[in-house]
């Protein structure tokens, strides 16, 4: 595909904009040096609408717009149950769990672990972490951004990683969590305006040019595409079985990356107060249910536009040059090519925008977590605050650049998204346990909290060896009930039915949220309740 001078323009403006942005909101009064506060926290003064953009820009990324779009070519609009549940896990997160974590004013996630348990269980935890963000999610989206630079502009795919990485850091290392979430407000902007022209113009070429009808023709052509919750006789129920979606799994992988998730809790830790981060919860519920519209149905299109040969350029370009097979990962990349000029610079900077936002992200939160959890507590115990600020920069640059050696593995993978979310998920189980029994079970002891860790990632390998056929969401389900029975066990046989010392104060009060936050509550219960009527 060959951009046009407008493209550039647009595009490249956008880069200027985000670089420029990045570096302003980094700069520091006369005479202040940048503490630990300020680089992983933003000063603990991002109002809602920061919050909330923040999210959606830290969570939308090529996983999304590659890989989920992928995900809707081969198996359609239940792909989505991934964003609208998110928006109703936004609001369990909002109302129970973030009100503890900004009482006891933590930075990480792990340091929550260590007030509530010991440092054994934090520790093991960050290194999970850490692990999870350099090999999964770093290295995935830088993947998958690469990928689509190599089918829109021919850009080698190693050429991809490495710019990609670099940009990222350019105006992410020096403001830490204020630069990245600042320009976040800039990136959802960008993501959403691109991504909407993108779904417009696939949908106007499904339906002659009326989006709308392209919609309609859409559920006639592929009615199958249009099923949210899968029978056990079709073929993705593996990935998405049936009503585990919605009263099973899918809440424990939910609830573990938006409630104790750094790179994503990190952003409520940075609000003015409760409220705020409240309101910017309830501001990225809505966004998320907007998402499928953006991530899902250009997929669902470019399945109607191959088949019914209505693009040949479109067609050659999701032929993968290695393999000669179409690959459901290179419908967005591949919608991308066939955009009027102005659009494709747009859409090109949308896509761009969720992909070095999300690396920014997942970067800093490394960094904060390395930082405050490993290396302030074991090697730079007398550490000052510049000292600190430094090591977050320094860990940022080494998590790129291993990330940057081991993405061109994934190449070889099909339908991205769903790899992230299956290893992901083997790691939840465990994460979502020593969370919800560490806040809400006062018996829950550090050594239960240790076996629910360490047990999390053997009992999902041992359980996708010997039932291969079970599907990943069900696994976690049955890991998570697993994790849940040892550690009551070992708790009440530890504690003698005594309270844990370090364990939290739950009452009424802490759990208030304010009328607005209520009214916004309900009507994404609602939406949700009608989007899975209207689509069962």
């Amino acid at each position: 595909m060959s951009l046009e001078l407008i493209d550039y323009l647009v595009f490249f403006g956008y880069c200027f904009l985000i670089v420029g942005m990045g570096l302003f909101v980094s700069r520091e009064k006369k005479g202040h040096i940048k503490n630990s506060s300020d680089y992983f926290l933003a000063s603990k003064a991002l109002p809602w609408w920061a919050v909330g953009a923040s999210l959606i820009a830290s969570n939308i990324s090529a996983e999304q717009f590659i890989g989920m779009s992928g995900s809707g070519y081969a198996m359609g609009l239940a792909i989505a149950t991934y964003e609208w549940m998110a928006a109703a896990t936004l609001l369990v997160v909002a109302i129970f769990f973030l009100p503890v974590y900004l009482k006891k004013g933590i930075y990480t996630m792990p340091g929550f672990l260590f007030d509530r348990y010991d440092n054994r269980v934090r520790t093991t935890m960050a290194i999970f972490w850490l692990l999870l963000y350099v090999f999964v999610n770093l290295t995935s989206v830088l993947y998958l951004g690469a990928l689509t630079l190599n089918t829109i502009l021919d850009i080698p795919l190693i050429y991809g990683i490495v710019g990609l990485a670099i940009f990222s850091l350019i105006y992410s290392i020096y403001g830490g969590l204020k630069a990245v979430a600042w320009t976040d407000v800039i990136q959802v902007v960008f993501l959403i305006a691109g991504g909407l022209a993108a779904t417009y113009i696939a949908l106007g070429m499904v339906g002659e040019g009326d989006a709308w009808q392209g919609l309609g023709t859409l559920r006639q052509k592929v009615p199958n595409h249009f099923s949210m919750i899968f029978s056990k006789d079709d073929p993705f129920y593996q990935q998405l079985p049936g009503l585990s979606v919605l009263i099973g799994g899918m809440w424990i992988t939910n609830l573990s990356y938006w409630g104790f998730n750094q790179y994503i809790t990190q952003r409520a830790l940075a609000a003015i107060n409760i409220d705020q981060a409240q309101k910017g919860m309830i501001f990225a519920g809505f966004l998320k249910l907007l998402m499928p519209l953006i991530v899902v149905i250009p997929g669902i299109a470019a399945w109607v536009i191959v088949k019914e040969e209505l693009n040949p350029d479109f067609i050659n370009a999701m032929i993968d040059p290695l393999t000669g097979d179409t690959k459901s990962d290179r419908a967005y990349p591949s919608l991308l090519q066939i955009l009027p000029t102005g659009l494709k610079g747009l859409a090109f900077a949308a896509l761009t925008a969720a992909i070095v936002s999300s690396l920014a992200s997942m970067a800093n939160s490394t960094s904060t977590i390395f930082t405050m959890d490993i290396y302030a507590k074991y090697f730079g115990k007398n550490s000052s605050e510049a000292g600190k600020v430094r090591v977050g920069r320094i860990t940022a640059v080494i998590a790129f650049v291993i990330a940057a050696l081991v993405a061109p593995a994934l190449g070889q993978l099909d339908q991205a998204f769903q790899f992230i979310q299956e290893y992901t998920g083997f790691i939840s189980p465990g994460v979502f346990a020593i969370f919800f029994f560490g806040v809400f079970w006062k018996k829950t002891t550090s050594n239960a909290a240790l076996v629910g860790a360490s047990l999390s990632i053997p009992l999902s390998v041992v359980l996708k060896i010997l039932l291969p056929s079970l599907p990943f969401i069900d696994r976690m389900g049955w890991v998570f009930l697993v994790l849940s029975a040892l550690m009551i066990l070992i708790s009440l046989i530890e504690g003698k039915g005594k309270d844990h010392p370090k364990s939290i104060e739950i009452n009424q009060e802490l759990f208030h949220t304010s009328t607005g936050f209520k009214i916004g509550a309900i009507l994404i219960v609602g939406i949700i309740a009608a989007l899975y009527t209207i689509f069962w």
